[in-house]
């Protein structure tokens, strides 16, 4: 790994006081919104670093300023890292294992936590060479909750303004401390729907007096399956995805039960597209419906829009990892993901880039009971937070 005259890598007490607040983190994940232990974590590491934290930001986020003092400047860049664990069970054996069955950090908001804080050290350690001002964003609520959306109408623009914003993702398949973005869509956009059938429960014994909500959820089931490959261009992202589907009582034998319940989510990167699914699922839905002679009701719930990076800041971006893990550890023009991200609110508000980081090429992959977070790359996330908004501020790219 090179290095750098402007910003060193942490000590090595810094970094395993860093290593050990990240598997504390991890063995107390807490769900979005509810992150009380970890956001009062971040405001005591904050504050021990000469920071004032600002807490109480939609509920449970936390921003604090660093002002450069080498000279005046009104300018002003955002750094990000996400607070919220999943609600799924830990299936790893470690000496941190989460402490709490059905909450987990499946994704490595914990590392990602504990990235900004690190940086957060290094650029205070560095403050009389830049000027302008750092905006450290603790965001609540990532997954599923658009905790981002949650900052922005809690007035995070007007009471801590900036000119562009970055952030990153540890990314499992990509080798350990390797870079990986692109110049325009890096993550899909989501919408979430649930699709509740009501037919007429009974005795299975008797099911001619009864009208089983069964049949028609597996015919929807396979139909919605076909949506994408009938209707999308092979050379256009979309993808239909089910998550749940549910219907009776486990042990209820010979009961045939009056509802069932699907969910999912669709994926896309043009908004076209992702009417166009709305619409094929509408379809499926009111033909199976009249097929079966069943009552299906649709809830169709528009989450994040993509994740689109802007030229300038993506390139800013790959300029400072290639000085931070080498340019043969760099990747520029990698493929989008279908997985989908909040940060695409900040970047509807702000120009800005999001970029991934590798844990390793085996490692298991995001939202996995068998993920964990590779704290090798801990202070390379640290390094590149805190150069990418010395440099920002020092290039001003956002007025380019």
């Amino acid at each position: 790994m090179q290095n750098n005259s402007l910003v060193d890598a942490l000590s090595h007490s810094q970094l395993d006081h860093y290593v050990k607040l990240r598997r504390y983190l991890h063995q107390h994940p807490e769900i979005g919104f509810e992150e009380e232990l970890t956001s009062s974590v971040v405001a005591r590491e904050l504050s021990d670093i000469g920071l004032t934290p600002h807490t109480g930001i939609a509920k449970t986020g936390v921003v604090a300023t660093i002002t450069g003092t080498m000279g005046q400047s009104d300018r002003t860049v955002a750094l990000r890292a996400d607070l919220d664990a999943l609600a799924i069970t830990e299936e790893n054996d470690l000496p941190y294992v989460s402490k709490h069955p059905g909450r987990m950090h499946g994704c490595g908001h914990d590392g990602h936590t504990v990235m900004l804080l690190a940086a957060a050290r290094l650029l205070v350690q560095q403050q009389e060479r830049f000027s302008g001002t750092v905006v450290l964003i603790f965001q609540p609520g990532e997954e599923g909750h658009a905790g981002a959306r949650a900052m922005l109408q809690d007035g995070l623009l007007k009471r801590f303004p900036f000119d562009e914003i970055y952030s990153l993702h540890n990314w499992p398949g990509l080798n350990v401390n390797h870079v990986a973005l692109n110049p325009g869509r890096m993550m899909a956009g989501i919408d979430r729907f649930t699709i509740k059938i009501r037919g007429k429960g009974g005795h299975g014994g008797h099911q001619y007096q009864t009208n089983d909500p069964i049949l028609p959820m597996v015919q929807l089931v396979q139909s919605l399956q076909t949506i994408v490959s009938k209707n999308v261009s092979a050379f256009r992202e979309a993808v239909v995805s089910l998550n749940l589907v549910k219907s009776g009582h486990e042990g209820a034998l010979s009961v045939v039960p009056d509802s069932a319940v699907i969910q999912g989510m669709t994926k896309w990167f043009d908004e076209d597209i992702s009417r166009l699914l709305h619409n094929r699922i509408a379809d499926q839905i009111e033909g199976t419906a009249k097929s079966f002679d069943v009552v299906i009701n649709e809830k169709y719930e528009k989450l994040y829009p993509p994740t689109i990076n802007h030229r300038k800041q993506a390139e800013l971006a790959l300029k400072v990892a290639q000085r931070v893990v080498g340019s043969n550890r760099t990747y520029w023009g990698v493929g989008p993901s279908m997985a989908s991200e909040d940060f695409a609110f900040f970047l509807q508000e702000r120009p800005g880039a999001f970029f991934r980081l590798g844990i390793g090429e085996n490692a298991p992959p995001l939202h996995s009971p068998r993920y964990d977070f590779n704290d090798e790359i801990l202070s390379t996330g640290a390094r590149l937070h805190a150069l990418i908004a010395i440099d920002a501020l020092k290039e001003g790219t956002a007025a380019q």
